[in-house]
């Protein structure tokens, strides 16, 4: 028996796709920048995800070079495999 619900995002991979994909259908602003609650805001709150999961997909974002922060943690860059994406 169980207890607890399973979380869709509790797989740091699949909270990365979840945020690549909310990312890329965000309209980038100058340079390119998408200000991170464009990102957080539906992650949390409409697609149910935890904090410590959106944390952790960002991580593995950045880690695995889909995603660029800056350093003031304020806006990401969605990166492909060549490097900025241009939409």
């Amino acid at each position: 028996m169980k207890h607890t619900e399973e979380r869709p995002y509790a797989d740091p991979e699949a909270a990365t796709r979840k945020l690549v994909e909310l990312a890329a259908i965000v309209a980038a602003v100058q340079d390119g920048r998408i200000y991170i609650e464009r990102i957080n805001a539906p992650f949390l709150f409409k697609l149910k995800g935890s904090g410590s999961e959106f944390g952790a997909g960002l991580k593995h974002a950045i880690e695995g070079g889909w995603l660029q922060m800056h350093e003031s943690g304020t806006y990401v860059r969605l990166l492909g495999p060549g490097g900025l994406l241009t939409q």
